[in-house]
Formats: structure tokens, sequence, C-alpha cells
């Protein structure tokens, strides 16, 4: 029997086996470059979208916010308005007709005060608590109680000052606050249809003046959300006259809806006029002021003839 021979066995090539081991290598760091450039894709987009997020967060100052009901460049010639379902707080007190809130919501305009006379009204406040001031971020003047921040409490500015008010106010500041007041009234009776005979001026009613020190009493702490009838019984509708610009004279500070379905805000304007049913229809807060200085007029009203209050006078001193 004859055996074939096929010949020695062939030896691989060691130059051969040196190519075959870079190639693979060179696969192998092919592919990891696409693990890691996918990766570092990843990681660039998530950078982005972090940082897209961040920037709309300072930008809008409140995450939460769904809309603004107006900007602070805009003019509101015709009161704009907003109506929302009247809650049961009004059922817990005697009703008034032609007064208590049959239809309720909110409304802005820029009709109702001159930009002027909101800077009047300015300087009034600015004279008045440049006297005292909260050691907070927040500082009220109430002409009407005399009620006057002064570092952690309050003083009655006309006891306190005396004679001396002569000197800060004028009987003209009074006569336009007055003015300005009716005015007010006048545009929430017509805007809720409402007999403006039967609407009063309540208390408080107040000038405020915000700004970013921290606070140092519950009463800096004016950012928690409320409703302004559980808060005052007496309240019924409630309005506020900025006195400075939002992006402007400040940062912050816008006033802040708080619905069921996000929160709406109103941008401050001066000579701006937002107002509002006072229930819990209008759960609210005020944004915290990150710059500048805030001014406003709150302005209360009630349908209770016993929480009616006066419009303020200047005290008659003793020659």
């Amino acid at each position: 029997m004859t055996i074939q021979r096929r010949g020695n066995p062939k030896v691989p090539d060691a130059n051969g086996i040196e190519k075959k081991i870079k190639r693979g290598n060179a696969l192998r760091q092919a592919s990891a470059w696409r693990v890691s450039r996918g990766s570092l894709l990843v990681v660039v987009v998530a950078l982005a979208v972090v940082g897209t997020l961040t920037w709309l967060y300072l930008a809008s100052g409140d995450p939460y916010t769904t809309e603004t009901l107006v900007r602070q460049a805009e003019v509101v010639a015709q009161p704009r308005v907003y109506t929302v379902d009247c809650s049961e707080d009004y059922e817990n007190y005697k009703r008034y007709p032609g007064c208590t809130p049959q239809t309720c919501g909110r409304a802005i305009t820029d009709n109702s005060v001159t930009r002027e006379e909101a800077m009047a009204l300015r300087r009034l406040a600015e004279r008045g608590l440049a006297l005292a001031g909260s050691d907070g971020g927040a500082s009220i003047l109430d002409l009407h109680s005399g009620a006057l921040s002064m570092g952690k409490q309050f003083v009655n500015i006309y006891r306190y000052f005396g004679e001396q008010i002569t000197d800060v106010f004028s009987e003209e500041d009074f006569r336009l606050y007055r003015e300005v007041r009716g005015r007010i009234q006048a545009v929430i009776a017509e805007t809720f249809d409402l007999d403006p005979s039967l609407l009063y001026l309540t208390k408080p009613t107040f000038f405020s003046r915000i700004n970013s020190t921290l606070a140092k009493t519950q009463h800096d702490e004016y950012w928690h959300p409320h409703i302004d009838k559980v808060t005052y019984g007496s309240f019924d509708y409630t309005s506020l006259l900025y006195l400075s610009d939002y992006g402007t004279d400040f940062t912050g500070g816008r006033f802040i809806f708080m619905d069921s379905n996000g929160n709406r805000t109103v941008e401050p304007r001066a000579g701006r006029v937002s107002f509002f049913s006072s229930g819990s229809e209008n759960l609210h807060r005020v944004e915290q002021v990150s710059w500048g200085t805030r001014y406003a007029i709150t302005v209360s009203f009630t349908c209770d003839p016993a929480h009616a209050i006066a419009d303020p006078t200047m005290p008659i001193t003793s020659v």
C-alpha cells in the first residue's frame, strides 16, 4: 500500500501574524472610539439640555410659569379680563346684592392711572419710607392708619414724627391719592358690573417697597402663597397699582396667580392696575425680588359697610 505524502505542514508566517494582530488592534481601537464618541455625544447633548433648562429657569424667574397675562412692555388700553369660577368663600359671609362677587376673575389695565401720577405717588412713598423702613426686604407705609415699618416693628408715622410730617407730605399728595383710589374703584365696579356706591375702601390699604434684602421677620416674607379673603375676611376685591417697572427698576417681583393648571403672571409697569376678586379662585403670591426695588400700592375694597374706611387726609398740626 502506497501512502501519498502531501508535503510538510506550512509554518505560519510571522510577518502575517503581526499584520493580523495590528489589524485586530486597529479594529478594536476604532470600535472603542466609536463607543467613546457615542458616549461623548450623549454627554454633550445632556449638558446642552441641562444648560438650556437652566437658562430658561433663570430667564423666567419662576419655573412653573405657564402663561404671562401681560408683559411690562405692553400697553393695555382697555381692561384685559380673565374670568374664573367663583369659590365658595363668599358663602361664608353676608351677601350684598349688587356688590358681592357673582362673576369672579382678574383684570389688568394701563389706562386708569397715568405714568406721571404713578411717579408722583412713588415719590410720596419714597419720602415716607425714607423716615424708617424695615430691616428686611419688605417695608410698608399706610397713610390711613399711619403704620410705617421701622426696623423689626411698626410705628405710627403721624404720632412718631408729629409736625415733621408737613415737611414730608403735602395736601396735593393726599388729593392725588384720593383721586387715584376713586378711579381704581370705578374701573373695578365697571369691569365686574357692580354698583360703585356699594363698594367701600377697606383696610389694609398701603404702599409697599420690596428689595432683595434678606428677611429678618415674618413680615418680610412677602412671597408666600395666600388668599386675601382668607387672610382678611372683609376683602371682596383687591387691586395693585404698580409704581415701578419690571426689568428696569427691579427683577423678580412679578405677581403670580397660582391656578390648578399652572401659574399666570403679571409683569409690573408704572401706572398699571391689576385687580381681582379676593377669594380662593385667585390664590396668588409675589415672586421674590432678586435685584432693585419694587414699589406698589395695594388698594382693597369690601362690600360690607361695617368694614369701610375713609380716605386719608393731611393731619392738622398746631400752629
